[in-house]
């Protein structure tokens, strides 16, 4: 099994913690989201992963070495890709053309999920979705009476479906979806400028692929600050009921952890009260501060703080008063 990991997107609606490091490397419950994105694809595949194929942009050296251990971390080998302009999702995916062969998991990196199910050699070809209240907003699948999927349709404005597709798609046959996406460029199928991956998936479904959906249990987003703020306080959850909840080498003075919580390695904490559902990054110096519902990252100091629902970032300084804070890497805030 092979994975290919779009995440050359800017990550624009999650600024300013973007402006530092890609959405995929911003972290929730201690770890960045792209190695908890493939931590779950790996729960449920039936045969171990091969290789993560990640296309990036032009996000250095730096970046591209955390990806190559992020895929070690898991047992793979680690390869590298460059969409280097935004031309859709479709190209995207060929950016990687050389890791297109045999069974593949396409997996775009700013969402996480939940599921109980396995991918089966039987499977032609599986999309992730989610049922939703109001599909208005998303792309969905439209399904026969045999449950396969017939038809993709982009932000429905009438009813036609409410199982959204989420962004993961596992195919047998990763060659033959080469081929459909080396066709829309060749033949320019464009929607508002860009390749785009359902007009592939519609290809191949015409000519008698069977996709059927994959129903996953929740459906966790990192597309902005609140809701990686509540993607946070679930994979907390989760970890704890997992029993993959650590607390490393922190020391704590005269303070309270509400559980659940994150805390990273060399982390000090005085005179406070913690959570429930904060991630602490390594070497994070708290003093005099109550917070709860927080993602805070490495090296950062607050004092005298009063925070819920706010995401700072890594080598930041916040002394002031309560508020719902989204401050970013290397900010300083005196009040």
């Amino acid at each position: 099994m092979k994975v290919i990991v779009p995440m050359a997107g800017r990550g624009s609606r999650l600024r300013p913690h973007t402006l530092t490091i890609p959405k995929p490397l911003v972290p929730v419950g201690g770890k960045p989201i792209v190695h908890r994105l493939v931590a779950d694809i790996a729960r449920v595949c039936a045969e171990p992963i091969e290789e993560i194929a990640f296309v990036v942009g032009e996000f250095g050296e730096a970046v591209e070495k955390e990806l190559l251990a992020v895929a070690a971390s898991l047992g793979a080998k680690g390869s590298i890709h460059y969409q280097l302009q935004a031309l859709g999702t479709a190209h995207a995916v060929l950016c990687a053309a050389e890791v297109l062969d045999g069974p593949v998991v396409v997996a775009f990196a700013d969402t996480l999920f939940k599921a109980d199910f396995k991918i089966s050699s039987e499977d032609e070809g599986i999309l992730w979705v989610k049922q939703i209240e109001d599909p208005s907003a998303f792309g969905v699948v439209q399904l026969d009476a045999q449950g396969h999927i017939i038809d993709f349709v982009e932000k429905p404005q009438t009813f036609v479906s409410d199982l959204a597709m989420i962004g993961i798609y596992y195919f047998k046959d990763g060659g033959r979806l080469k081929q459909e996406l080396q066709y829309l460029i060749d033949n320019n199928v464009v929607k508002s400028g860009e390749y785009q991956l359902p007009d592939a998936l519609r290809r191949l479904t015409e000519a008698g692929v069977a996709f059927k959906p994959g129903t996953v249990d929740e459906w966790l987003d990192c597309g902005n600050k609140e809701v990686t703020v509540e993607t946070n306080q679930r994979v907390l959850e989760h970890d704890a009921e997992a029993g993959r909840l650590q607390h490393l080498s922190a020391n704590f003075t005269d303070s309270v952890i509400i559980q659940p919580c994150y805390i990273g390695p060399n982390v000090r904490i005085e005179r406070s009260v913690v959570g429930p559902h904060v991630s602490l990054g390594e070497g994070t110096i708290l003093t005099n501060v109550n917070i709860s519902n927080c993602i805070v990252g490495n090296q950062t100091k607050l004092s005298g703080v009063n925070l819920s629902g706010a995401m700072i970032g890594s080598n930041a300084q916040y002394n002031g008063r309560s508020k719902d804070l989204s401050l970013g890497d290397f900010s300083t805030v005196n009040e």
